[in-house]
């Protein structure tokens, strides 16, 4: 039975190449994914051991808030030049230097824009000439208050050289300096990970990083010889107390790299949840096919049985053939994801973290033994139905001459509506219902429920919905057939329009919500900002654009401009939560925002008031006059009062704090928006020329109007929304496959049938049309599908989102267009090989094929 399994197999080779392409695609993706987030986790490992080799000990002060939270991204804190003494003066230590480095000297480039950083910090640091990290490639280190030296990374990006001129803006506006030195790494490296950095002098450095002289942001410690560094961690730390985190030099590269780790770990997420779904796919095409081959083997199965074969053994035969597929397909798959994972890790390093440091020849087992696992589970699992069916055929079938005959569907689709409803519950109760940490894989599973429910509903419906949309095609008689043709099996049109219904559904999800996004962003500025004109900047790296508040006082003085009013923004725990604070003057902010103040009076607030939206008073009881503690990055722990509660907005994420709290407080004293409100009759335009000359120091930062300010908020959605297109387009692409492979397999079933058209006048141009109407109609079916489904669950999950903002449902009916030509064109492509084989049959072969 075994010889005879591998004789099947070995004929049908060509038939199973498709099905197995499809695992190869799923197996690709998933090792792909662990190969990547393992190099590059290793790399990050050997980074930061570089950079902290020849550092004993680390102190750092405390962060005021939690940076693990999300949204929380700790601003460094400043140690008082005492401190260094104090540690200096600790027993063990053989050496203590103050060290100034901060994520934020932005520097322009010959085109006047700001050089941008995707991903790496754009650091500001002191000079150290002792530091063995840095190695002087040409000219010296800074000497002179206007005089920077630059790592080679930077020269290169921005074409400086020693002697250029060189523009950087930190807390301070823009400042003009003269590169004296381009510097680099061990190694040969212009870069640790990709960054940029411009040395300062350390006044300099101080005065424009931390915003005064005599602190820094760290302190490096050398221990003596023989003092170990977990014991001097401990006698620094004593000394210290609780305001100040001491660290050992590996347990700071081990922080540092477990902060990078985690990002890490949400891109591995990310790229295995689409290979799930690409698997999922997948799943949909190897049963189709093995459902195929079954019913084709009909005959040769029903003589095995005739022969003396088991249902066990007959079972066994076609779980043997998937087996095999599944290893050979996971071992290409495998090898694939290597290659997938090295392409992926050069395009993380164009993009971003460039000169990694190599991750060794270690060979990840992981990705190995899951690639393998996945895909054998996989295609084990998608045979086992067909399987079982092959096992039920009966030895008298060997005697028939006809194909099994279609089974009726009212089983089938009572069957379907279990899994349809069920998922429809599961969804429903993750979006509406708090279910804590299940909520996420509450909606996964009932998502993957209704999608496996629709497809067990579709083959009831497929045969009038078919016979409809092929009318369209149906003006001639190779249309007609190919509309006949796509109709004649309910169970298979529906099992290969599901493979595409599920990619078209989830693309229309997300454009349902993409577009409902934008709907809403552009009815919040039109309806409740009041500003005609809005200052902001594109946030280019890990640092918030900002601007000289000066700009906003000017604004207030030009002609036809009502008021103007500076926006700060940043985060603050609140209690054990991060949560997003504002600042500006509250009595401007209330007529810009159109704020609709419930209980208290929102006027000009003072140091240590807030006012605070109605949902934040609610969550944490709050009411007028009532106090609560709030700790800002920069700020110690203070009692704030509440004196004004107004209607939750868009505009003001949290709570509204006093422009004097948040100089002192936030992690930039700039603000980091403005808005401008006209006169009527005023034209936009004349003072956007004006306000536009006052930023022409700060590239960084731009004043729009409304539209523009709308389009720009609109263009984050649009960058997320086409990503998440892209990563869904490898299960549109084993959507074709699956249709390439139901009609190939189709057409050699209907060999006879073609030969005898052939016979009686059908022209081989006719016979490649009906195909490609065969095609074009189940894609067009498998769209429509998806299309309902996609925008029912995206419907679902905005209606589940009003309470977070996103307030209008709105359906991009120009992307549903294009979606359906889209599934037109799917159909064409996936006709191409069928309809040429088709259109080849040879008339006598044909018509004796049995």
């Amino acid at each position: 039975m075994f010889n005879a399994t591998l004789k099947s197999l070995l004929s049908r080779k060509l038939r199973l190449l498709l099905s197995g392409l499809a695992v190869v695609l799923g197996v690709m993706a998933v090792s792909g994914a662990l190969v990547l987030t393992d190099s590059l986790g290793r790399s990050f490992d050997a980074l930061f051991q570089t950079i902290d080799a020849n550092v004993d000990v680390a102190v750092v002060a405390a962060p005021h808030i939690d940076p693990t939270q999300s949204g929380g991204s700790a601003a460094p804190l400043t140690i008082p030049a005492a401190v260094v003494g104090r540690v200096a003066a600790v027993e063990g230590v053989k050496k203590a230097t103050g060290t100034v480095a901060a994520d934020g000297a932005r520097v322009i480039g010959p085109t006047g824009k700001v050089i941008s950083s995707q991903g790496p910090p754009r650091l500001g640091l002191a000079w150290r000439s002792d530091s063995s990290l840095v190695e002087l490639r040409q000219g010296r280190g800074p000497q002179a208050a206007d005089e920077v030296a630059i790592n080679a990374n930077l020269a290169k990006q921005g074409k400086f050289s020693v002697g250029s001129p060189i523009e950087v803006l930190t807390l301070q506006p823009k400042r003009r300096f003269t590169v004296v030195g381009i510097f680099g790494y061990p190694g040969g490296r212009d870069s640790i990970g990709g960054e940029t950095t411009v040395s300062f002098t350390e006044p300099v450095a101080q005065e424009l990083l931390l915003g005064r002289q005599g602190v820094y942001t760290g302190i490096d410690v050398s221990a003596k010889t023989g003092v170990a560094p977990a014991k001097l961690r401990d006698e620094i730390h004593a000394a210290l107390g609780s305001a100040y985190k001491v660290r050992t030099g590996q347990q700071v590269a081990a922080d540092d790299a477990a902060g990078l780790k985690q990002f890490l770990d949400v891109v591995r997420n990310i790229l295995l949840g689409f290979a799930g779904i690409t698997l999922f796919v997948g799943i949909f095409l190897i049963i189709n096919t093995f459902s195929i081959l079954v019913a084709q083997r009909t005959h040769e199965l029903a003589l095995f049985r005739a022969l003396g074969a088991s249902r066990g053994q007959v079972l066994g035969s076609v779980l043997i053939e998937a087996a095999l597929i599944g290893l050979v397909a996971s071992t290409i798959g495998v090898l694939a994801g290597f290659g997938l994972a090295a392409l992926l890790r050069k395009a993380f390093e164009a993009f971003g973290t460039s000169n990694l440091p190599s991750p060794g020849l270690a060979l990840p087992v992981a990705p190995i033994v899951v690639g393998y696992l996945v895909g054998m589970v996989v295609t084990a699992v998608a045979a086992l139905l067909p399987a079982l069916r092959a096992s039920r055929i009966p030895p008298i079938a060997a005697m028939r001459d006809a194909a099994t005959p279609d089974k009726p569907l009212t089983a089938l689709t009572v069957a379907g509506a279990l899994p349809t409803l069920i998922g429809a519950a599961a969804v429903s109760a993750a979006l509406f219902i708090d279910l804590g940490g299940n909520r996420l894989w509450t909606l996964i599973a009932g998502v993957l429920l209704v999608f496996v429910g629709v497809a067990m509903l579709t083959p009831a419906i497929s045969r009038p919905v078919v016979s409809l949309l092929g009318r369209a095609l149906s003006w001639s008689i190779a249309g007609k057939l190919g509309r006949r043709n796509s109709a004649r099996n309910p169970r298979r049109t529906a099992i290969t329009a599901a493979t595409l219904m599920i990619g078209i559904a989830l693309v229309t999800g997300v454009s349902v919500i993409g577009s409902s996004l934008t709907a809403t962003l552009d009815q919040l500025v039109t309806r409740d900002l009041r500003a005609q004109l809005i200052i902001a900047g594109d946030q280019t790296g890990s640092t918030t654009p900002t601007y000289d508040p000066a700009v906003i006082d000017r604004s207030q003085h030009l002609p036809g401009v009502s008021q103007a009013v500076a926006f700060y923004s940043d985060f603050a725990q609140v209690g054990t939560t991060v949560v997003p604070v504002e600042a500006g003057d509250a009595a401007k902010l209330v007529d810009t925002f159109s704020l609709k103040v419930h209980a208290g009076q929102l006027r000009t607030l003072k140091t240590r008031e807030m006012a605070v939206d109605d949902a934040f008073a609610t969550g944490r009881h709050l009411r007028v006059g009532q106090t609560v503690e709030v700790v800002t990055q920069r700020g110690a722990r203070q009692t704030f009062t509440v004196v004004a509660i107004y209607k939750a907005t868009q505009f003001l994420p949290g709570p509204l704090l006093s422009v004097q709290d948040a100089i002192g407080g936030f992690a930039s004293p700039q603000p980091s928006a403005g808005f401008i409100t006209l006169q009527p009759g005023v034209s936009a335009d004349a003072v956007q020329r004006q306000v536009e000359a006052l930023l022409k120091d700060n590239p960084e930062v731009s004043v729009r109007n409304q539209a523009d300010f709308a389009q720009q908020q609109a263009s984050q959605v649009n960058t997320v929304q086409v990503i998440l297109y892209v990563l869904l387009a490898l299960a549109i692409v084993i959507a074709v496959l699956g249709i390439v492979n139901t009609l190939a397999l189709s057409i050699l079933e209907r060999t006879r049938e073609l030969g005898l058209l052939r016979a009686v006048g059908l022209l081989r141009s006719q016979v490649a049309q009906m195909v490609t109407v065969e095609s074009v109609v189940i894609s067009v079916f498998g769209a429509l599908l998806g299309l309902v489904v996609g925008s029912v669950l995206g419907a679902a999950v905005v209606r589940a989102l009003r309470d977070q903002g996103i307030s209008v449902l709105r359906f991009s009916w120009g992307t549903i267009g294009i979606f359906l030509v889209l599934a037109v064109i799917v159909g064409l492509i996936a006709a191409v090989i069928p309809a040429i084989r088709a259109a080849r049959t040879n008339v006598l072969r044909a018509i004796a094929y049995e």
